[in-house]
């Protein structure tokens, strides 16, 4: 994922871990790719779900001393939102390279309409399963920010569940067209003038 491509990367979030996805994200957009990040309410947390929320408790606490309306921290709670601060974070964005390469950077719960038919990809250095040592705890955002007041998570599984519903009969469908032009191939008579060109 580090070389250079126009086309944007299409990152699926699930079973992501959060930091080491955001870090791969982050080196990609200031080399100048686009990248789109689905399914954020996926990624996973290393450590036990009560320690995650302690953590965003005392986050949640910080405020501006002297003017608690001025200017922040900004406290996220819709998941991609808190990818996009964790990216933005290992991102120089207030001078204009940064800025520009914060702009290259998509993120969305769920997987839109727009990139339902892409492929997506996996960054291996960063999934769960080959990060953490088998039995460690972990949490999903999706959990995290439904504590913290993210209302959406039902309307997200909803949308989800009929997309994978959608595609599993496209994928039933195509197998079996698969099948059935491979098994005519089978049966039909070779013609003598096709076979010497190949066909």
């Amino acid at each position: 994922m580090s070389t250079y491509s126009a086309a944007p990367v299409i990152v699926d979030g699930k079973s992501h871990l959060l930091g080491r996805l955001a870090s791969v994200v982050a080196k990609n957009l200031l080399n100048g790719n686009r990248v789109v990040v689905v399914r954020c309410e996926e990624l996973n947390l290393s450590g036990s779900f009560f320690r995650r929320k302690l953590e965003y408790m005392k986050f949640m606490r910080l405020r501006h001393l002297v003017k608690p309306s001025k200017g922040g921290p900004f406290h996220h709670r819709a998941p991609s939102r808190i990818f996009l601060k964790a990216v933005r974070g290992m991102i120089p964005h207030k001078i204009a390279r940064g800025a520009a390469a914060m702009q290259r950077l998509k993120v969305f719960e769920g997987v839109p309409p727009l990139y339902q038919n892409k492929k997506k990809m996996v960054v291996p250095q960063a999934l769960r399963v080959l990060r953490l040592k088998p039995g460690r705890k972990f949490c999903t955002l999706k959990r995290l920010s439904s504590e913290f007041g993210w209302a959406h998570a039902e309307v997200v599984d909803k949308l989800e569940a009929k997309r994978k519903a959608k595609g599993a009969a496209y994928h039933e469908r195509k197998v079996a067209a698969t099948k059935l032009r491979a098994n005519a191939f089978k049966d039909a008579p070779q013609n003598a003038k096709l076979a010497e060109f190949g066909y």
